[in-house]
């Protein structure tokens, strides 16, 4: 059958430049739409009134790219803003009528974050700061106009996670003793904190939510069951009252809420995409009628609300889309569209991502996603295997920049949802403990052998590349299956297990116990890290090694690259290394991304024998 298809060769750039418009939100009162969009080739954010054509430009970050923002009220925006990487976030305001911005935690070495933006109060938030101790943060009330600050709760140790009540005061905390969770309860403020239950850190009782009443929580939890469950917890008696909602494949973890009506209305949760259950016909019906409008080849999904739930910003997306918002309007019934998110990318041109599983060697189902060049027969292609960082993370199906600029160069992708990977259950989870190297590799190793053994991948042509945990799995791919890669591309990873935990940052130490029973302990299991840290095993690559590394990484400090680079150079192993003085644990600035991928095209081109790819594939 001739399945011949046109498909363009699409310019590097356009997979990685700065998106025209992106993360939407809506005014409390929904006169107004935020965005953020490039200027000076950073991403800031701008605002534009419902209704007219013009927005304006609200911050001018030329340094680095602003990542998220919030509405704290109907004139003014906050924003989180690190130095260059580094992850010590401050936390600005600015000011829609007088254009002011101000650093509202103007503290050296201390990281900001939002706690609760406290909905209807116009003057506070809650934000958590680490100011007092660097390892631990407490809750402060801080004022959005003077920069003042209360402190609202004082860390009572290890806390992992605060929970608000429905009138925005702090009544829960979530605590580790490094392999202990405990749930903590206060009735008021002027109490100290309680303990109502204690868990070993594989049992998890997350908070997410009171009830409006008050007097319970709404909670996932694993405890008694595989799969994560939305559930109703009874604090005073410290007891699951009952479950609301579960999934026999897959953890169920986060809620839909009215603030408005002060009720849930459903849930959401990931299978191989992703899918929602709705407890609530009103917004069921809202959510039928914007399929009805927007059809049904896209997700689509409510991004926001304003205050009176009348207005709803909408996002659809799919494999091939990065994403359109539209602005629907309840009482009108009418939907209007805002803006695409990468208009120059024509999704008749780009891959489709279709999940796949296999067997691991013991028996486990793994899930994954294969994306296949468009228009090419699915014969012995070259592939870049790209297992995810994490570890406890997983791949979902959606837009993937990487993924896409990959097939439109001729190569599939191949992304495994190794054992550890989220989503999947308590088993699935624990089955990866103290395997970095062993089995977690084997998982990626074997869905390698399986696409080899479907006839897909050119066993000679096969690259592993990855950031984080996924730079980790690359070089451990290299060193203990040498003879199964190219190449390999390494994105700020991880070498040696022991320097790794070292150099943490100050804010996970209290997790280091548990690290020590997932990953391994460096004196008890010092045999272990040493047989799985890459860098003591360099004699065993032999095949060429892109390095890419942020100089302000905090979680994965530079050493971790300059060891197994300074290592394969002694013994003369290609190894290209690229270093980013402005950028921490990934690249955020467009021409650090430009540098990156086209060094990446370069390198693959090269190692893979892809020298001849067309201008375009027929």
């Amino acid at each position: 059958m001739n399945t011949s298809v046109f498909v363009p060769k699409i310019p590097l750039r356009d997979f990685f430049r700065n998106s025209e418009k992106v993360n939407f939100a809506l005014s409390p009162n929904g006169e107004y739409v935020a965005f953020m969009a490039p200027y000076e080739n950073r991403m800031n954010i701008f605002v534009q009134k419902i209704g007219d054509q013009e927005a304006v430009r609200v911050t001018g970050e030329t340094d680095r790219s602003l990542q998220s923002y919030t509405w704290a009220t109907n004139t003014i925006l906050l924003f989180l803003k690190d130095d260059k990487g580094d992850e010590n976030f401050h936390l600005y305001s600015v000011d829609l009528i007088t254009r002011h911005t101000k650093d509202l935690t103007p503290f050296k070495g201390v990281r900001a974050s939002i706690v609760d933006p406290l909905r209807d109060n116009d003057k506070e938030i809650l934000v958590s700061l680490n100011k007092r101790d660097p390892q631990v943060f407490d809750v402060y009330r801080l004022n959005i106009h003077t920069g003042d600050l209360q402190l609202e709760a004082e860390n009572p140790g290890n806390v992992m996670a605060w929970v608000s009540d429905q009138e925005g005061k702090i009544r829960i905390a979530t605590t580790t003793d490094g392999v202990n969770t405990s749930v903590l309860y206060r009735d008021n403020e002027q109490e100290a904190f309680r303990t109502i239950i204690t868990t070993n850190f594989r049992d998890a009782l997350n908070p997410i939510a009171f009830t409006y009443d008050n007097k319970h929580l709404y909670a996932s939890s694993n405890i008694g069951r595989d799969k994560q469950a939305i559930v109703k917890y009874d604090i005073a008696n410290g007891k699951e009252l009952e479950e609301i909602f579960s999934h026999p494949d897959v953890d169920v973890e986060h809620l839909i809420r009215s603030r408005k009506q002060k009720k849930i209305q459903g849930v959401y949760y990931t299978t191989w995409k992703t899918e929602m259950h709705f407890f609530d016909d009103e917004l069921a019906g809202v959510q039928k009628r914007l399929e009805e409008k927007l059809g049904s080849d896209y997700e689509i999904f409510i991004a926001g609300r304003d205050k009176n739930e009348e207005k709803y910003l909408v996002v659809t997306i799919n494999d091939r889309s990065s994403g359109t918002y539209y602005l629907y309007d309840t009482i009108s019934d009418k939907i209007h569209k805002l803006a695409d998110v990468k208009p120059w990318l024509n999704e008749a041109n780009l891959a489709e991502m279709k999940p796949i599983t296999f067997q691991s060697r013991d028996g486990l189902t793994m899930h994954g996603y294969l994306t296949l060049p468009k228009g090419v027969k699915a014969e012995k292609l070259p592939v870049v295997v790209n297992p995810h960082g994490g570890p406890w993370y997983r791949d979902v199906w959606g837009f993937n920049p990487e993924v896409q600029f990959l097939a439109n160069r001729g190569y599939a992708v191949l992304q495994i949802n190794f054992r550890g990977s989220t989503g999947y259950g308590r088993k699935f989870w624990e089955a990866s403990f103290k395997e970095w190297g062993l089995k977690m590799q084997d998982d990626i190793t074997d869905g390698v052998k399986w696409l080899i053994g479907e006839g897909i991948a050119d066993a000679k042509r096969v690259a592993i590349y990855g950031g984080s945990y996924g730079g980790y799995a690359t070089l451990a791919g290299l060193a203990f299956t040498p003879n199964l890669y190219a190449c390999g591309i390494d994105f700020v990873g991880v070498s040696n297990l022991f320097t790794f935990m070292n150099t943490i940052p100050p804010y996970w130490k209290p997790l280091l116990d548990m690290m020590h029973e997932m990953v391994g302990h460096p004196e008890e299991d010092k045999e272990q890290l040493t047989a799985t840290s890459p860098v003591y095993h360099v004699d065993k690559i032999e095949v060429p090694l892109f390095v890419a590394q942020g100089a302000k990484d905090p979680r994965v400090n530079i050493n971790e690259s300059d060891q197994i680079v300074e290592a394969l150079n002694k013994r003369g192993v290609d190894v290209l290394y690229m270093v980013k003085e402005n950028e921490g644990h990934g690249f955020s600035n467009q021409e650090n991304k430009f540098e990156f991928y086209e060094a990446m095209e370069s390198f693959l081109d090269k190692h893979l024998k892809k020298n001849n790819v067309p201008e375009s594939v027929s």
